[in-house]
């Protein structure tokens, strides 16, 4: 999946939220609730939105571990029955934990010639490390240990579920203000057809907030892949993080797997500027090894 693919799977997702919220709601009979008469009942329609804005967000994040296991066939390693491989890995994992003050995650291989690792989970204490095996082919131990502490810091920062408050917040402010801007135009038409138009008004609109909030999500998005750089560099060392990630700066270009689209944003990426960058949920690794070598 190259960078593109990545942006439009971010995008298409969230607009399928938004549209399918709007669709039930009017379906079940509340998507004008907060709106009378085409007069405003704010505090009803803000707690509307806020609510429908909000729980798919957390619906995911709830589900997110096992969504990631389930789709990618992620082989969570069992101590008891690990290989040698494995128990590496797992020792790794719990080194770094024990160093950043974490519970121990569950530690995860998937079959896969990609060069990628995943961190996901709905809180520090339930979450999820996952590696490729064509990442452990293709890393020494130095790069391996850059990518699990990159990891592991975004576990710590408590990423997942800031990522989650935010495009929640998003998804609220856009449904906010496409149904107040849907209910003006409808006030314009006649009567008869005030319904029709604030309905479709309103799909357009939350598929343009969407996408114009997606920025704001995506924006967060590479900032945290920077905090992580910089706490992986605490745990690991910042030439371990810098390794991994001229590693991965040689083979991110390489075909990755199809399965589990779902988490593109979780996943190492990176892109290659120009207007589509607003939307990568991962900056360039030029920029972020060169963050690396500023840090002292």
């Amino acid at each position: 999946m190259t960078w593109i693919k990545r942006i439009g799977f971010f995008l298409l997702t969230n607009i399928l939220i938004m549209t399918t919220i709007s669709i039930v709601t009017n379906i079940l009979g509340y998507f004008g609730f907060g709106i009378q008469a085409f007069g405003v009942n704010l505090t009803q329609l803000i707690v509307f939105c806020l609510m429908w804005g909000m729980v798919g967000s957390f619906i995911s994040l709830f589900l997110s571990k096992y969504m990631a296991k389930w789709s990618m066939g992620v082989k969570v390693i069992d101590p008891k029955k690990a290989s040698s491989a494995e128990m590496e890995v797992y020792r790794r994992v719990q080194s770094l934990a024990q160093r950043a003050h974490l519970p121990m995650p569950e530690v995860g291989i998937y079959d896969s010639p990609e060069v990628n690792a995943f961190a996901t989970g709905p809180s520090k204490s339930s979450s999820l490390v996952a590696v490729s095996t064509g990442l452990l082919n293709r890393m020494n131990a130095q790069e391996l240990e850059g990518v699990l502490a990159h990891e592991l810091s975004h576990v710590a920062n408590g990423d997942m579920v800031t990522l989650t408050l935010i495009q929640g917040v998003v998804n609220s402010f856009a449904m906010f203000i496409s149904r107040i801007i849907a209910m003006l135009i409808a006030n314009s038409v006649k009567e008869e057809m005030a319904h029709m138009v604030r309905f479709l008004v309103t799909i357009v609109l939350d598929i343009v907030f969407s996408i114009l909030g997606s920025i704001a999500v995506a924006y967060f998005s590479r900032a945290r892949e920077f905090r992580a750089d910089a706490g992986g560099a605490k745990l690991a060392g910042r030439e371990s993080m810098i390794s991994a990630l001229e590693a991965l700066r040689k083979v991110i270009d390489q075909p990755e797997d199809e399965r589990g689209v779902a988490l593109a944003s979780l996943k190492i990426s990176s892109n290659k500027g120009g207007f589509l960058s607003l939307f990568a949920t991962h900056p360039p690794l030029e920029e972020r090894i060169l963050a690396l070598r500023q840090i002292r």
